[in-house]
């Protein structure tokens, strides 16, 4: 089975998100179940030098877009045994940022026409074309309408994962001819509630849709969840389906992590993680204690549950022996309130705005729980890492929450979880945690959660299943 997997960025190249870390490790998951896998990504002025010197020129091409022919050159670089194929078009992809440019329409047609014409220059034709989220979502479009019926592409088969419902790829239906290059006659495949909308778009056409949790794939059927697109998904839920992405156990391993203070294992972790919390402690201005330390590493956004900590934050300062370290960025409400309670209760909270990944590693390591109360969250990674980590989560049921973490009450589970997105109802649940962190059963839950199963392997399995599905 041969796969060609479409993403806008991945890792070791370029990331701006959770996307990033999916491309870079789930194509070596499969590599290592057999599956011939090859990636392909836009060349970013962003991806360094290092990197670029690992690539080599292919071939040039022009590409359709819409009425124009647009130049189009291939790299390739090989790492770890998966192929990386690169789109080469300085006038799209020599920007300082991946997104958030007026044309990133036109761009992301261009993207998604050109990994269907490279084809038709590699001597390599893939079973499956696995895309991903909106900026790849007209491959299976372009497919369906133009390459299906030539020789060369007969039986390859799409699936499209929904990392983030919340981008969609939305534009004004002016863009439809000129830009997408769909004549009227097609219109409806990509036209919805009067915008042209290219997830819509690759719901329609492909063979096979994803998210990255099962809980998640249910909960886009809702209007709460769906930012508009419930009606098309449950028209389409036949080939809906939910496969829980994992995290890299070699990058994430607290065995060998020289970002953290003192290395441990699923057996040595009371002696490793004391080491890491004082250290962590004296690195933030902490009192060294032993009280629950209570670890956040977020984007500093709503859907994040910065509402609910807000809410009650102050009072859980008050009352509970606590101490807590954040990290992150985002909305300057929530950046300006994190910094008012640092400067107010400067003994139990420290807080850092910005993104430092050693710092969060460490925080990972040093802390003892680890609260990510999501009003929605697809997937999540951060709590996969911190149960790597040995830091106990508290998360609310919702998407890869749900379906990674459970609640230790039942003397199963490897976390805290709470069900309604209000604010007591997390307050209550983090002072469980605390009672837990003094109870005696507390080594074998960080223990339960150091053994947890997250891996790439689990996952890769699962999309096999798919693909094999579809063939």
């Amino acid at each position: 089975m041969k796969v060609l997997y479409v993403a806008s960025e991945a890792l070791p190249f370029v990331a701006s998100g959770g996307l990033a870390d999916v491309a870079g490790s789930l194509p070596f998951a499969l590599r290592k179940r057999l599956v011939g896998t090859r990636v392909v990504m836009p060349l970013y002025a962003k991806i360094s030098d290092e990197m670029r010197a690992k690539m080599k020129y292919i071939c040039n091409f022009p590409v359709p877009v819409s009425w124009r022919m647009q130049y189009c050159g291939i790299f390739e670089a090989h790492i770890g045994g998966v192929i990386y194929y690169f789109i080469d078009n300085e006038y799209y992809f020599k920007r300082d940022n991946l997104y958030g440019y007026y044309d990133d329409a036109e761009r992301f047609a261009f993207f998604s026409r050109a990994v269907l014409e490279m084809l038709e220059h590699l001597d390599f034709k893939p079973d499956i074309i696995h895309c991903n989220d909106w900026q790849s979502a007209l491959v299976p479009v372009y497919y369906s309408l133009y390459y299906a019926q030539r020789e060369k592409f007969w039986g390859i088969k799409t699936v499209f994962t929904i990392h983030n419902i919340q981008y969609q790829g939305q534009y004004g239906m002016e863009i439809l001819s000129d830009l997408v290059g769909i004549d009227e006659y097609n219109k409806s495949i990509v036209e919805y509630d009067g915008c042209v909308n290219y997830m819509k778009g690759a719901i329609e056409t492909a063979n096979a849709i994803t998210t990255v949790s099962n809980s998640y794939a249910n909960e886009i059927l809702d209007p709460w969840y769906s930012h508009g697109l419930d009606t098309i998904l449950k028209q389409r839920s036949y080939k809906l389906s939910g496969i829980l992405n994992g995290i890299d156990y070699d990058n994430y391993n607290p065995e060998t992590d020289k970002s953290i203070p003192s290395n441990y294992n699923a057996q040595t972790f009371k002696e490793g993680k004391a080491v890491c919390k004082k250290e962590l402690q004296k690195e933030l201005g902490l009192p060294q204690k032993d009280v629950p330390l209570i670890g956040i590493v977020t984007r500093l956004v709503s859907h994040k549950g910065l509402d609910l900590i807000k809410a009650v934050f102050e009072e859980l300062l008050c009352t509970e022996d606590i101490q807590v370290a954040l990290l992150g960025s985002g909305d300057a409400e929530y950046e300006d309130f994190f910094r008012y309670i640092q400067g107010k209760y400067p003994e139990k909270c420290a807080v850092t705005i910005g993104f430092i990944p050693p710092l969060s590693r460490r925080i990972y390591a040093g802390a003892d729980l680890f609260l990510m109360p999501s009003k929605s969250e697809p997937c999540g990674l951060s709590q996969m890492i911190a149960l790597r980590y040995g830091t106990v989560p508290i998360v609310r049921e919702t998407g890869g929450l749900r379906d990674s973490v459970k609640d230790s009450g039942d003397g199963e589970g490897n976390g805290f979880t709470f069900a309604n997105y209000n604010a007591h109802e997390m307050l209550y649940t983090i002072r469980r945690g605390i009672q837990g962190y003094y109870a005696e059963g507390w080594d074998i839950l960080v223990k339960r959660a150091m053994e947890s199963d997250n891996t790439w392997a689990k996952s890769a399995g699962e999309y096999i299943k798919l693909y094999k599905s579809i063939l």
